[in-house]
């Protein structure tokens, strides 16, 4: 085995319930397999690696890691930084005019003596790091980069399961189970839950099982209006979902009705086609991140879906609720865990192998844990609205399904 000198971590992009997992693992395993091997952490992911910021891991640090499990977000920080896009990285002062950040990046990995990289994020985070990893290659610098994936959406190919999404989802169910309380302090109240979920429906629809478990746990009194009913979901909005607003305010209209509220989870990415085209046909900017994507809170889905639904229900007030910021910073439950556990061990392995990939269970090579190649990661797996779970959970609400046509890769 070819073992490593020094390693450096990132990560990178929004926040999930894995990265101070995904870091505690990564710093623990190789700790157990040879703690000579020096660590460094980069301060706030892409940022902190051009401008050769970074934590030393030191022993008290190796010692402590496992303390990483019990905290959500990233300690070391995160940044939403385009190693190709250089515009930006000049614009932010990462880069003077005229460098190539990929090469600022490679020429800061040899002068801090890094030879294996681990990034830690999501579609993005992993499409910048295969463009470094290629741009790496083929100059050759001789470096390492392993990806761990990270997101809540759980919607990279050909990835089955992303870090940090079964967490979300939890943690998504029990912020509801707070906010439906709300139903009773308005009659005829409508509350929309927005979920996270760019273009995948996946978080929402998980989300939404996980509420229902709790709630199947729970002891009702209807004979003084605790009833399931008003705590039921009554509707899932996501983006894989063709979605006909007039034959849905027709079905919640009836439960609202009798219920005296109505409670719609909604992905933030559903709609958002239709957002835009409004928003542009008012002559309105529509707002994008660096990578290009449409800002969210920009555009406001779950407001969007409040006042589509309101009148049609007949709503006297209507409370949108968004689980993201409290889903998304929550620490590791004990499923996301043993992922991240098994991904990082691999990702060392890898290490040792100088094998560059996104560790995961490639759903394209029979789910099997392995380091899957750089250039077939890509975001924007539509999530399968035809899984029984999800099917039983729309049979179970009253809801029909309309699909739209799905993209493939």
């Amino acid at each position: 085995m070819n073992k490593p000198k020094k390693v450096a971590i990132l990560t990178a992009g929004g926040l999930a319930p894995c990265l101070n997992s995904a870091i505690g693992s990564l710093i623990e395993r190789y700790s157990e397999i040879d703690p000579s091997i020096e660590i460094i952490c980069y301060r706030s992911g892409y940022k902190g690696l051009l401008l050769g910021d970074f934590y030393k891991v030191t022993p008290a640090v190796r010692e402590k890691a496992g303390l990483l499990h019990k905290f959500g977000g990233s300690l070391i920080g995160n940044s939403r930084v385009k190693l190709t896009n250089v515009k930006d990285c000049v614009k932010r002062g990462l880069v003077n005019e005229g460098q190539d950040p990929q090469k600022v990046a490679a020429d800061q990995l040899v002068k801090d003596g890094v030879d294996i990289l681990h990034t830690i994020g999501g579609d993005d985070t992993n499409t910048a790091a295969a463009d470094l990893a290629a741009f790496l290659a083929s100059n050759n610098y001789g470096l390492t980069v392993i990806g761990l994936p990270k997101t809540v959406d759980n919607d990279v190919f050909p990835i089955k399961q992303s870090l940090g999404a079964w967490t979300a989802a939890e943690q998504g169910a029990r912020y509801f189970m707070n906010v439906v309380a709300e139903n009773n302090a308005n009659p005829r109240m409508l509350i929309v839950h927005e979920v996270m979920g760019r273009s995948c429906g996946w978080l929402t629809a998980a989300t939404a099982q996980e509420y229902r478990k709790l709630l199947d746990r729970v002891e009702w009194l209807p004979e003084l209006g605790l009833s399931r009913e008003s705590y039921e979901v009554h509707g899932v909005f996501i983006p894989e979902m063709a979605i006909d607003i007039a034959a849905e305010a027709k079905r919640l209209r009836a439960v609202m009705d009798k219920v005296d509220c109505v409670n719609i989870f909604v992905s933030e990415g559903a709609g958002v086609e239709s957002i835009v085209v409004e928003m542009q046909a008012k002559g309105k900017e529509v707002p994008r991140d660096a990578f290009g994507h449409v800002k969210l809170d920009a555009v406001n889905p779950g407001k969007w879906f409040g006042e589509q639904f309101a009148e049609m229900l007949g709503a006297e007030k209507t409370l949108v609720q968004k689980s993201g910021y409290f889903a998304r910073a929550a620490a590791s439950n004990v499923e996301d865990i043993r992922l991240i556990k098994s991904c990082a061990d691999l990702a060392v392995e890898c290490a040792f192998r100088r094998e560059s990939g996104v560790i995961g269970h490639d759903e394209d090579r029979g789910n099997v844990l392995r380091a899957i190649e750089f250039p077939r990661i890509k975001g924007g797996k539509p999530f399968d609205i035809d899984a029984p779970w999800f099917n039983q959970t729309l049979a179970d609400i009253g809801q029909t399904k309309g699909a739209k046509v799905a993209t493939g890769h």
